[in-house]
């Protein structure tokens, strides 16, 4: 997550996506090293991005 993003900065939403994206990451992780989490990463650094953009234009 971004240095300055705190979880508060997060909507509701977003919030259980990411619970949910982590927990999938988990699952995975458990089948092995060799399984790509790439694609599920992607999707947390999408809506951190946006939080970070909201955050910076002022929106809540």
């Amino acid at each position: 997550m971004a240095d300055d993003l705190h979880f508060r900065d997060f909507t509701g939403g977003e919030k259980a996506q990411l619970v949910l994206l982590h927990a999938r990451m988990a699952k995975r992780g458990m089948a092995g090293p060799d399984v790509d989490l790439s694609d599920l990463q992607n999707k947390v650094r999408r809506i951190e991005q946006r939080a970070e953009r909201r955050k910076k234009n002022g929106k809540k």
